[in-house]
């Protein structure tokens, strides 16, 4: 859940768990410039880390393999976050954040979005705020669509610009070994949805399920992102044709793809073959939480 923080020597952590969307079904454009979505979310156990300390200001500092060039100013969705929840409050204090970056920037899988949503959790503990959900949620909110299911890690059916969502109990969602892959390309989220076709394919219905998402559920901005980066396309198809994948997919507007295995040794085995095909792409293990 959303409240899983570890205290270690003076500081609180929490891990900002990529996002997937096991599908991702556009089906239609809004006035307000956003899209209409039927999704579903799911979380991996592994992400980004937030650390947060007391302190007299607030500050980021950023590290990790991805933090490089990466903005720590009053842009960046964690420190956006930190304004928002002492505005929310009324509170005026101070911290000292750090985030360590393990996942590729501009990657599909909800990493500033997940990062703001730890940020706030974090913040309220550390600053002994009421953990009023609908408060957070509200903060979420304001600051992009998907920051606020990222509060919660439970998996979860998204609907309008990703301010609806409901959970999704079925125990069939959770702790399924899961392979991701990004092969090293940013793309712009806008440009992908501006490439879709506009076609409005069908929902995923009023409580998804399992099995059916994971045969005959898709994204649909996976054509326009091969047609941006066609490396995309090679991921995906590198992903699913490993033994034991299934439901190899794209997640959000890219460029990272995952596939789903029956077994930890399935997913491990296919990591270790694309490390050795393609060592410039980025992979990791993890498991669906």
């Amino acid at each position: 859940m959303g409240r899983t923080i570890r205290t270690c020597n003076g500081r609180i952590c929490k891990v900002a768990r990529a996002k997937l969307n096991l599908a991702l079904h556009v089906r239609g454009r809004r006035a307000d410039g956003y899209h209409d979505l039927d999704s579903v979310f799911v979380h991996c156990i592994d992400g980004d880390e937030i650390w947060v300390e007391p302190a007299d200001d607030v500050s980021l500092t950023i590290s990790g393999p991805f933090g490089a060039g990466l903005s720590a100013g009053e842009d960046n969705l964690v420190m956006r976050a930190a304004r928002a929840v002492s505005a929310e409050y009324g509170v005026v204090r101070g911290a000292a954040i750090t985030l360590v970056k393990h996942l590729p920037l501009a990657s599909g899988i909800g990493g500033g979005s997940a990062d703001a949503a730890a940020a706030i959790w974090l913040l309220v503990a550390l600053w002994d705020l009421p953990d009023d959900l609908d408060r957070m949620t509200r903060i979420a909110a304001s600051l992009g669509a998907d920051v606020a299911p990222c509060l919660f890690s439970w998996p979860k059916h998204v609907v309008g610009r990703g301010e609806e969502f409901q959970p999704l109990r079925d125990p069939a969602w959770h702790d399924w070994p899961v392979l991701l892959v990004n092969p090293g390309v940013e793309v712009s989220t806008g440009a992908i949805f501006m490439g879709w076709d506009g076609f409005d394919r069908g929902g995923l219905g009023a409580v998804p399920q399992f099995g059916e998402v994971m045969t005959s559920g898709r994204n649909d901005l996976e054509a326009p992102a091969r047609a941006l980066a066609p490396v995309i396309g090679e991921a995906i198809d590198l992903v699913a044709a490993q033994p034991g994948a299934f439901g190899a997919r794209m997640s959000g507007s890219g460029a990272t793809c995952f596939a789903l295995f029956g077994s930890a040794a399935e997913r491990d085995a296919a990591g270790a073959a694309i490390r050795k095909a393609r060592p410039d792409w980025w992979v990791m293990e993890t498991r669906l939480s």
